[in-house]
Protein backbone atom coordinates (compact mmCIF):
# COMPACT_ATOMS: atom_id res chain seq x y z
CA UNK A 1 0.00 0.00 0.00
CA UNK A 2 1.03 3.57 -0.55
CA UNK A 3 -0.02 6.84 0.97
CA UNK A 4 0.98 8.78 -2.13
CA UNK A 5 -1.86 10.76 -3.71
CA UNK A 6 -1.37 11.75 -7.34
CA UNK A 7 -2.09 15.45 -7.79
CA UNK A 8 -2.73 16.71 -11.31
CA UNK A 9 -2.90 20.40 -12.09
CA UNK A 10 -4.56 21.65 -15.25
CA UNK A 11 -3.57 23.71 -17.08
CA UNK A 12 -0.06 22.58 -16.21
CA UNK A 13 1.49 25.75 -17.63
CA UNK A 14 -0.06 28.15 -15.09
CA UNK A 15 2.66 30.64 -14.11
CA UNK A 16 1.77 30.72 -10.39
CA UNK A 17 1.80 26.95 -10.09
CA UNK A 18 4.96 26.62 -12.20
CA UNK A 19 6.87 29.11 -10.03
CA UNK A 20 5.55 27.47 -6.89
CA UNK A 21 6.78 24.07 -8.09
CA UNK A 22 10.25 25.47 -8.76
CA UNK A 23 10.34 27.03 -5.29
CA UNK A 24 9.36 23.74 -3.64
CA UNK A 25 11.99 21.79 -5.51
CA UNK A 26 14.66 24.31 -4.52
CA UNK A 27 13.61 24.44 -0.85
CA UNK A 28 13.59 20.67 -0.46
CA UNK A 29 16.85 20.31 -2.43
CA UNK A 30 15.26 17.66 -4.61
CA UNK A 31 17.44 15.72 -7.05
CA UNK A 32 16.14 16.96 -10.40
CA UNK A 33 18.59 16.15 -13.21
CA UNK A 34 20.70 12.99 -13.10
CA UNK A 35 24.49 13.42 -13.05
CA UNK A 36 26.07 12.92 -16.50
CA UNK A 37 27.80 9.69 -15.45
CA UNK A 38 24.44 8.23 -14.36
CA UNK A 39 22.76 9.15 -17.65
CA UNK A 40 25.71 7.64 -19.53
CA UNK A 41 25.50 4.43 -17.49
CA UNK A 42 21.76 4.26 -18.11
CA UNK A 43 22.19 4.65 -21.86
CA UNK A 44 24.83 1.91 -21.91
CA UNK A 45 22.67 -0.41 -19.78
CA UNK A 46 19.62 0.24 -21.95
CA UNK A 47 21.55 -0.95 -24.98
CA UNK A 48 22.88 -4.08 -23.24
CA UNK A 49 20.24 -5.67 -21.00
CA UNK A 50 20.92 -9.04 -19.38
CA UNK A 51 18.16 -11.17 -20.91
CA UNK A 52 17.27 -14.44 -19.17
CA UNK A 53 17.18 -17.74 -21.04
CA UNK A 54 13.55 -18.57 -20.22
CA UNK A 55 11.20 -17.20 -22.88
CA UNK A 56 7.59 -16.66 -21.75
CA UNK A 57 6.58 -14.23 -24.45
CA UNK A 58 3.76 -16.68 -25.18
CA UNK A 59 1.79 -15.32 -22.20
CA UNK A 60 -0.73 -12.69 -23.34
CA UNK A 61 0.32 -10.07 -20.79
CA UNK A 62 -1.01 -6.49 -20.81
CA UNK A 63 -0.24 -3.42 -18.72
CA UNK A 64 -2.96 -1.36 -17.05
CA UNK A 65 -2.04 2.07 -15.64
CA UNK A 66 -3.22 5.70 -15.53
CA UNK A 67 -3.50 7.17 -19.00
CA UNK A 68 -0.18 8.39 -20.38
CA UNK A 69 2.00 6.32 -18.03
CA UNK A 70 5.30 5.18 -19.51
CA UNK A 71 7.10 3.74 -16.45
CA UNK A 72 5.32 0.40 -16.63
CA UNK A 73 6.39 -1.89 -13.76
CA UNK A 74 3.76 -4.61 -14.08
CA UNK A 75 2.12 -6.67 -16.81
CA UNK A 76 -0.80 -8.96 -16.03
CA UNK A 77 -2.59 -12.06 -17.25
CA UNK A 78 -5.24 -13.98 -15.28
CA UNK A 79 -7.22 -17.08 -16.15
CA UNK A 80 -9.52 -19.66 -14.64
CA UNK A 81 -8.18 -23.16 -14.03
CA UNK A 82 -9.74 -26.46 -12.99
CA UNK A 83 -8.58 -25.72 -9.44
CA UNK A 84 -9.47 -22.05 -9.29
CA UNK A 85 -7.39 -19.28 -10.87
CA UNK A 86 -3.89 -18.63 -12.19
CA UNK A 87 -2.25 -15.20 -12.04
CA UNK A 88 0.78 -14.30 -14.14
CA UNK A 89 2.31 -11.02 -12.97
CA UNK A 90 5.45 -9.85 -14.74
CA UNK A 91 7.50 -7.24 -12.87
CA UNK A 92 10.15 -5.15 -14.63
CA UNK A 93 13.59 -6.61 -13.88
CA UNK A 94 15.65 -3.55 -12.98
CA UNK A 95 18.56 -5.79 -11.95
CA UNK A 96 18.93 -6.73 -15.62
CA UNK A 97 20.23 -3.18 -16.15
CA UNK A 98 21.68 -2.14 -12.77
CA UNK A 99 24.70 -3.76 -11.12
CA UNK A 100 25.61 -3.47 -7.42
CA UNK A 101 27.79 -0.42 -6.83
CA UNK A 102 27.53 1.02 -10.34
CA UNK A 103 26.50 4.69 -10.89
CA UNK A 104 22.85 3.72 -11.45
CA UNK A 105 22.75 1.72 -8.23
CA UNK A 106 24.39 4.43 -6.15
CA UNK A 107 22.06 7.12 -7.50
CA UNK A 108 19.00 4.94 -6.88
CA UNK A 109 20.10 4.52 -3.25
CA UNK A 110 20.44 8.29 -2.94
CA UNK A 111 16.93 8.85 -4.32
CA UNK A 112 15.05 5.86 -2.85
CA UNK A 113 11.85 6.34 -4.82
CA UNK A 114 10.13 8.34 -7.51
CA UNK A 115 8.65 11.60 -6.19
CA UNK A 116 5.22 12.72 -7.34
CA UNK A 117 4.06 16.31 -7.24
CA UNK A 118 1.43 17.49 -9.70
CA UNK A 119 2.75 16.72 -13.18
CA UNK A 120 6.37 17.24 -12.09
CA UNK A 121 7.64 13.70 -11.53
CA UNK A 122 11.18 13.15 -10.23
CA UNK A 123 12.06 9.59 -11.24
CA UNK A 124 14.14 7.00 -9.42
CA UNK A 125 15.93 5.98 -12.62
CA UNK A 126 16.78 7.91 -15.81
CA UNK A 127 13.95 7.89 -18.33
CA UNK A 128 15.98 5.91 -20.87
CA UNK A 129 15.42 3.02 -18.47
CA UNK A 130 12.27 3.84 -16.50
CA UNK A 131 10.26 4.89 -19.55
CA UNK A 132 12.29 2.99 -22.12
CA UNK A 133 14.40 -0.15 -22.01
CA UNK A 134 13.27 -1.42 -18.57
CA UNK A 135 9.60 -0.44 -18.93
CA UNK A 136 7.19 -3.19 -20.00
CA UNK A 137 6.14 -1.32 -23.13
CA UNK A 138 3.95 -3.18 -25.63
CA UNK A 139 5.49 -5.23 -28.40
CA UNK A 140 8.95 -5.21 -26.80
CA UNK A 141 10.85 -8.23 -25.49
CA UNK A 142 11.73 -7.36 -21.91
CA UNK A 143 13.50 -9.02 -18.96
CA UNK A 144 11.08 -9.53 -16.08
CA UNK A 145 10.51 -11.31 -12.80
CA UNK A 146 7.57 -13.52 -13.70
CA UNK A 147 5.34 -14.33 -10.72
CA UNK A 148 2.98 -17.28 -11.16
CA UNK A 149 0.39 -17.66 -8.43
CA UNK A 150 -2.22 -20.39 -8.18
CA UNK A 151 -5.43 -19.58 -6.29
CA UNK A 152 -8.17 -21.87 -5.08
CA UNK A 153 -11.86 -21.13 -5.87
CA UNK A 154 -12.09 -18.86 -2.82
CA UNK A 155 -9.18 -16.71 -4.03
CA UNK A 156 -6.71 -18.04 -1.47
CA UNK A 157 -3.17 -18.53 -2.74
CA UNK A 158 -2.04 -22.17 -2.78
CA UNK A 159 1.22 -21.99 -4.77
CA UNK A 160 3.71 -19.31 -5.79
CA UNK A 161 6.74 -19.20 -8.04
CA UNK A 162 8.88 -16.35 -9.35
CA UNK A 163 11.68 -16.63 -11.88
CA UNK A 164 13.44 -14.52 -14.46
CA UNK A 165 11.91 -14.66 -17.92
CA UNK A 166 11.65 -12.77 -21.19
CA UNK A 167 8.14 -11.42 -21.68
CA UNK A 168 6.28 -9.27 -24.19
CA UNK A 169 3.30 -7.13 -23.28
CA UNK A 170 0.51 -7.18 -25.85
CA UNK A 171 -0.95 -3.75 -25.06
CA UNK A 172 -0.55 -0.61 -22.95
CA UNK A 173 -4.03 -0.04 -21.48
CA UNK A 174 -5.41 2.62 -19.17
CA UNK A 175 -7.95 2.28 -16.38
CA UNK A 176 -10.56 4.65 -17.77
CA UNK A 177 -10.58 3.06 -21.23
CA UNK A 178 -10.86 -0.52 -19.98
CA UNK A 179 -13.46 0.40 -17.34
CA UNK A 180 -15.54 2.00 -20.06
CA UNK A 181 -15.44 -1.23 -22.07
CA UNK A 182 -16.28 -3.28 -18.98
CA UNK A 183 -19.30 -1.09 -18.25
CA UNK A 184 -20.42 -1.33 -21.89
CA UNK A 185 -20.06 -5.12 -21.91
CA UNK A 186 -17.43 -5.08 -24.68
CA UNK A 187 -14.30 -5.83 -22.65
CA UNK A 188 -12.14 -8.90 -23.24
CA UNK A 189 -13.07 -11.96 -21.10
CA UNK A 190 -9.91 -11.65 -18.97
CA UNK A 191 -11.29 -8.58 -17.20
CA UNK A 192 -14.26 -10.58 -15.91
CA UNK A 193 -11.78 -13.03 -14.40
CA UNK A 194 -9.83 -10.17 -12.83
CA UNK A 195 -13.06 -8.88 -11.31
CA UNK A 196 -13.79 -12.31 -9.80
CA UNK A 197 -10.31 -12.54 -8.30
CA UNK A 198 -10.39 -8.96 -7.05
CA UNK A 199 -13.72 -9.42 -5.31
CA UNK A 200 -12.68 -12.76 -3.81
CA UNK A 201 -9.46 -11.24 -2.50
CA UNK A 202 -11.39 -8.34 -1.00
CA UNK A 203 -13.68 -10.81 0.82
CA UNK A 204 -10.64 -12.63 2.20
CA UNK A 205 -9.23 -9.29 3.33
CA UNK A 206 -12.44 -8.52 5.18
CA UNK A 207 -12.54 -11.94 6.85
CA UNK A 208 -9.07 -11.48 8.36
CA UNK A 209 -9.87 -7.95 9.56
CA UNK A 210 -7.87 -6.05 6.96
CA UNK A 211 -8.79 -3.02 4.91
CA UNK A 212 -7.44 -1.51 1.71
CA UNK A 213 -7.64 2.25 1.61
CA UNK A 214 -8.74 3.37 -1.87
CA UNK A 215 -6.56 6.46 -1.98
CA UNK A 216 -7.96 9.30 -4.08
CA UNK A 217 -6.48 11.34 -6.87
CA UNK A 218 -6.80 15.07 -6.44
CA UNK A 219 -7.20 17.37 -9.40
CA UNK A 220 -6.93 21.12 -9.73
CA UNK A 221 -8.66 22.62 -12.75
CA UNK A 222 -10.03 25.91 -14.02
CA UNK A 223 -13.81 26.27 -14.32
CA UNK A 224 -15.29 29.60 -15.41
CA UNK A 225 -11.98 31.34 -14.67
CA UNK A 226 -11.88 29.96 -11.11
CA UNK A 227 -9.49 27.38 -9.71
CA UNK A 228 -11.32 24.29 -8.45
CA UNK A 229 -9.93 21.53 -6.21
CA UNK A 230 -11.73 18.20 -6.50
CA UNK A 231 -11.21 14.55 -5.65
CA UNK A 232 -11.41 11.84 -8.33
CA UNK A 233 -13.01 8.63 -7.18
CA UNK A 234 -11.20 5.40 -8.00
CA UNK A 235 -12.60 3.07 -10.63
CA UNK A 236 -13.58 -0.48 -9.65
CA UNK A 237 -10.91 -1.79 -12.04
CA UNK A 238 -8.23 0.02 -10.03
CA UNK A 239 -9.33 -1.81 -6.88
CA UNK A 240 -9.32 -5.21 -8.60
CA UNK A 241 -5.85 -4.59 -9.99
CA UNK A 242 -4.60 -3.39 -6.61
CA UNK A 243 -5.63 -6.73 -5.13
CA UNK A 244 -3.23 -8.47 -7.54
CA UNK A 245 -0.40 -6.25 -6.33
CA UNK A 246 -1.32 -6.95 -2.71
CA UNK A 247 -1.52 -10.68 -3.46
CA UNK A 248 2.01 -10.55 -4.89
CA UNK A 249 3.32 -8.60 -1.90
CA UNK A 250 1.84 -11.14 0.48
CA UNK A 251 3.25 -14.04 -1.56
CA UNK A 252 6.69 -12.41 -1.45
CA UNK A 253 6.39 -11.94 2.31
CA UNK A 254 5.38 -15.60 2.70
CA UNK A 255 8.48 -16.77 0.82
CA UNK A 256 10.77 -14.58 2.91
CA UNK A 257 9.17 -15.40 6.26
CA UNK A 258 9.42 -19.14 5.53
CA UNK A 259 13.12 -18.72 4.75
CA UNK A 260 13.64 -16.17 7.58
CA UNK A 261 15.44 -13.72 5.34
CA UNK A 262 14.23 -10.60 3.59
CA UNK A 263 12.42 -7.37 4.27
CA UNK A 264 8.80 -6.69 5.29
CA UNK A 265 6.54 -3.66 5.05
CA UNK A 266 5.10 -3.15 8.53
CA UNK A 267 2.43 -1.02 10.19
CA UNK A 268 1.56 -1.07 13.91
CA UNK A 269 -2.09 -1.06 15.06
CA UNK A 270 -3.69 2.41 14.97
CA UNK A 271 -3.70 4.67 18.02
CA UNK A 272 -7.23 4.79 19.55
CA UNK A 273 -6.93 8.60 19.74
CA UNK A 274 -6.38 8.71 15.97
CA UNK A 275 -9.55 6.67 15.45
CA UNK A 276 -11.50 9.12 17.63
CA UNK A 277 -10.14 12.03 15.59
CA UNK A 278 -11.41 10.33 12.44
CA UNK A 279 -14.83 9.87 14.02
CA UNK A 280 -14.99 13.63 14.54
CA UNK A 281 -13.92 14.15 10.93
CA UNK A 282 -16.70 11.85 9.73
CA UNK A 283 -19.28 13.80 11.72
CA UNK A 284 -17.96 17.07 10.30
CA UNK A 285 -18.36 15.73 6.78
CA UNK A 286 -21.85 14.46 7.53
CA UNK A 287 -20.89 10.79 7.15
CA UNK A 288 -22.58 8.27 9.45
CA UNK A 289 -20.20 6.18 11.57
CA UNK A 290 -22.33 4.12 13.99
CA UNK A 291 -20.73 3.64 17.46
CA UNK A 292 -20.59 -0.15 17.05
CA UNK A 293 -18.91 -0.11 13.62
CA UNK A 294 -15.16 -0.71 13.67
CA UNK A 295 -12.67 1.15 11.49
CA UNK A 296 -12.36 -1.50 8.71
CA UNK A 297 -16.13 -1.73 8.51
CA UNK A 298 -16.43 2.05 8.29
CA UNK A 299 -13.89 2.24 5.44
CA UNK A 300 -15.84 -0.41 3.53
CA UNK A 301 -19.02 1.62 3.98
CA UNK A 302 -17.58 4.61 2.14
CA UNK A 303 -18.50 5.27 -1.47
CA UNK A 304 -15.48 6.49 -3.49
CA UNK A 305 -17.82 8.04 -6.06
CA UNK A 306 -18.92 10.67 -3.49
CA UNK A 307 -16.65 13.68 -3.02
CA UNK A 308 -17.08 13.90 0.76
CA UNK A 309 -16.42 10.18 1.15
CA UNK A 310 -13.21 10.57 -0.84
CA UNK A 311 -12.27 13.47 1.45
CA UNK A 312 -12.84 11.09 4.38
CA UNK A 313 -10.58 8.50 2.79
CA UNK A 314 -7.89 11.14 2.45
CA UNK A 315 -8.17 11.92 6.17
CA UNK A 316 -7.84 8.20 6.93
CA UNK A 317 -4.36 8.11 5.41
CA UNK A 318 -3.20 9.49 8.78
CA UNK A 319 -3.44 5.94 10.14
CA UNK A 320 -0.81 4.77 7.64
CA UNK A 321 1.88 7.19 8.80
CA UNK A 322 3.53 4.66 11.11
CA UNK A 323 4.38 2.34 8.24
CA UNK A 324 7.99 1.24 7.92
CA UNK A 325 10.27 -1.55 6.76
CA UNK A 326 11.93 -4.29 8.78
CA UNK A 327 14.90 -6.28 7.45
CA UNK A 328 15.70 -9.68 8.92
CA UNK A 329 18.10 -12.59 8.49
CA UNK A 330 17.49 -15.52 10.80
CA UNK A 331 15.05 -13.93 13.27
CA UNK A 332 11.72 -12.35 12.35
CA UNK A 333 11.17 -8.76 13.53
CA UNK A 334 8.96 -8.26 16.59
CA UNK A 335 6.57 -6.19 14.45
CA UNK A 336 6.17 -8.27 11.31
CA UNK A 337 2.63 -7.53 10.13
CA UNK A 338 0.93 -4.72 8.29
CA UNK A 339 -2.07 -3.91 10.49
CA UNK A 340 -4.17 -2.36 7.70
CA UNK A 341 -3.87 -5.59 5.71
CA UNK A 342 -3.92 -7.84 8.78
CA UNK A 343 -1.19 -9.86 7.10
CA UNK A 344 2.53 -10.08 6.47
CA UNK A 345 3.35 -8.06 3.37
CA UNK A 346 6.18 -6.48 1.44
CA UNK A 347 6.69 -4.15 -1.51
CA UNK A 348 7.70 -6.16 -4.57
CA UNK A 349 5.82 -4.86 -7.62
CA UNK A 350 7.20 -1.40 -8.46
CA UNK A 351 11.01 -1.57 -8.89
CA UNK A 352 11.06 1.19 -11.50
CA UNK A 353 9.64 3.58 -8.89
CA UNK A 354 10.82 2.19 -5.54
CA UNK A 355 14.30 0.96 -4.65
CA UNK A 356 13.30 -1.68 -2.11
CA UNK A 357 11.29 -3.70 -4.65
CA UNK A 358 14.45 -4.59 -6.58
CA UNK A 359 15.83 -6.27 -3.46
CA UNK A 360 12.68 -8.12 -2.39
CA UNK A 361 12.36 -9.45 -5.94
CA UNK A 362 15.98 -10.63 -5.91
CA UNK A 363 15.49 -12.44 -2.59
CA UNK A 364 12.34 -14.20 -3.79
CA UNK A 365 13.90 -15.31 -7.11
CA UNK A 366 16.76 -16.90 -5.19
CA UNK A 367 14.44 -18.61 -2.71
CA UNK A 368 12.21 -20.07 -5.44
CA UNK A 369 15.30 -21.37 -7.24
CA UNK A 370 16.48 -22.89 -3.93
CA UNK A 371 19.66 -20.83 -4.14
CA UNK A 372 21.39 -18.60 -1.63
CA UNK A 373 20.41 -14.96 -1.64
CA UNK A 374 23.22 -13.03 -3.40
CA UNK A 375 25.76 -11.54 -1.01
CA UNK A 376 25.25 -8.03 -2.43
CA UNK A 377 21.53 -8.22 -1.67
CA UNK A 378 22.07 -9.58 1.84
CA UNK A 379 24.60 -6.85 2.54
CA UNK A 380 22.15 -4.13 1.49
CA UNK A 381 19.10 -5.37 3.42
CA UNK A 382 19.95 -3.91 6.86
CA UNK A 383 20.35 -0.38 5.47
CA UNK A 384 17.23 -0.35 3.30
CA UNK A 385 14.72 0.56 6.06
CA UNK A 386 16.60 3.78 6.84
CA UNK A 387 17.06 4.59 3.15
CA UNK A 388 13.36 4.12 2.45
CA UNK A 389 12.33 6.02 5.59
CA UNK A 390 14.36 9.02 4.44
CA UNK A 391 12.99 8.88 0.89
CA UNK A 392 9.46 8.41 2.19
CA UNK A 393 9.83 11.47 4.39
CA UNK A 394 11.07 13.48 1.41
CA UNK A 395 8.18 12.21 -0.72
CA UNK A 396 5.66 13.22 1.97
CA UNK A 397 7.21 16.68 2.25
CA UNK A 398 7.00 17.13 -1.51
CA UNK A 399 3.43 15.89 -1.70
CA UNK A 400 2.32 18.09 1.21
CA UNK A 401 4.03 21.18 -0.20
CA UNK A 402 2.45 20.70 -3.62
CA UNK A 403 -0.98 20.18 -2.07
CA UNK A 404 -0.55 23.33 0.05
CA UNK A 405 0.39 25.21 -3.11
CA UNK A 406 -2.67 23.93 -4.96
CA UNK A 407 -5.04 24.74 -2.10
CA UNK A 408 -3.65 28.26 -1.76
CA UNK A 409 -3.95 28.79 -5.53
CA UNK A 410 -7.55 27.55 -5.51
CA UNK A 411 -8.57 29.78 -2.60
CA UNK A 412 -6.50 32.90 -3.37
CA UNK A 413 -9.35 34.73 -5.16
CA UNK A 414 -11.73 34.00 -2.26
CA UNK A 415 -9.96 35.72 0.66
CA UNK A 416 -12.62 37.36 2.83
CA UNK A 417 -15.34 34.82 1.99
CA UNK A 418 -17.13 32.82 4.70
CA UNK A 419 -17.13 29.01 4.57
CA UNK A 420 -18.92 26.28 6.51
CA UNK A 421 -16.86 23.69 8.36
CA UNK A 422 -16.05 22.22 11.74
CA UNK A 423 -13.20 22.22 14.22
CA UNK A 424 -11.43 18.84 14.20
CA UNK A 425 -8.38 19.68 16.28
CA UNK A 426 -7.38 22.20 18.98
CA UNK A 427 -3.74 22.84 19.83
CA UNK A 428 -2.71 21.55 23.26
CA UNK A 429 -0.68 24.66 24.03
CA UNK A 430 -3.10 27.25 22.62
CA UNK A 431 -6.89 26.73 22.66
CA UNK A 432 -7.30 29.57 20.15
CA UNK A 433 -5.45 27.65 17.42
CA UNK A 434 -6.40 24.45 15.67
CA UNK A 435 -7.56 22.79 12.49
CA UNK A 436 -10.79 23.22 10.56
CA UNK A 437 -12.26 21.03 7.87
CA UNK A 438 -14.02 23.13 5.27
CA UNK A 439 -16.75 21.32 3.39
CA UNK A 440 -16.52 23.08 0.03
CA UNK A 441 -13.80 22.76 -1.09
CA UNK A 442 -13.12 19.77 1.17
CA UNK A 443 -9.77 20.68 2.74
CA UNK A 444 -8.09 20.91 6.14
CA UNK A 445 -6.38 24.16 7.16
CA UNK A 446 -5.28 26.14 10.17
CA UNK A 447 -7.89 28.21 12.03
CA UNK A 448 -7.77 30.70 14.89
CA UNK A 449 -10.28 32.12 17.36
CA UNK A 450 -10.34 34.59 20.24
CA UNK A 451 -12.02 32.71 23.07
CA UNK A 452 -11.14 29.06 22.55
CA UNK A 453 -12.01 26.84 19.57
CA UNK A 454 -15.04 24.55 20.06
CA UNK A 455 -13.68 21.09 19.24
CA UNK A 456 -16.09 19.12 17.05
CA UNK A 457 -18.49 22.05 16.59
CA UNK A 458 -19.97 23.21 13.29
CA UNK A 459 -18.65 26.68 12.58
CA UNK A 460 -18.46 29.41 9.99
CA UNK A 461 -14.95 30.56 9.18
CA UNK A 462 -13.55 33.46 7.21
CA UNK A 463 -10.67 32.89 4.83
CA UNK A 464 -8.05 35.38 5.99
CA UNK A 465 -5.06 34.21 3.95
CA UNK A 466 -4.43 32.08 0.85
CA UNK A 467 -0.98 32.84 -0.52
CA UNK A 468 0.49 30.57 -3.21
CA UNK A 469 3.92 32.19 -2.72
CA UNK A 470 4.14 31.03 0.91
CA UNK A 471 1.73 28.08 0.43
CA UNK A 472 -0.23 29.20 3.50
CA UNK A 473 -4.00 28.92 3.82
CA UNK A 474 -5.53 30.23 7.04
CA UNK A 475 -9.04 30.76 8.44
CA UNK A 476 -10.51 32.55 11.44
CA UNK A 477 -13.82 31.96 13.20
CA UNK A 478 -16.38 34.21 11.55
CA UNK A 479 -17.98 36.86 13.73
Amino acid sequence: MSTTRRLHIQPAGNAVIAQGMRDIQTELKLPMAFPPEVEAAAAKAAANPRLPELDRSDIALVTIDPAGSMDLDQALHVERTDGGYRVHYAIADVAAFVSPGDPLDLEAHRRGETLYGADARIPLHPKVLSEGAASLLPGQLRPALLWTMELDPSGEGVAVDVRRARVTSRARLDYAGVQQRIDAGTAEPMWAVLREIGELRRKREQSRGGVSLPLPEQEVSVVDDRWVLAFRARLPLEDWNEQISLLTGMAAAYLMVQAKVGLLRTLPPPDPHAIEHLRVTARVLGIDWPPGLDYPGFIRSLDPSKDLHVAMLTACTSLLRGAGYAAFDGTLPAQSTHSALAAQYTHATAPLRRLVDRYTGEVCVALCAKQSVPDWALAALPGLPATMQASGHRASQYERAVLNLAEAAVLAPRVGEVFEGAIVEVAHDDPDKGTVIVRDPAIEAGVSGTSGLPLGADVKVTLVEADPATRVTRFALAG
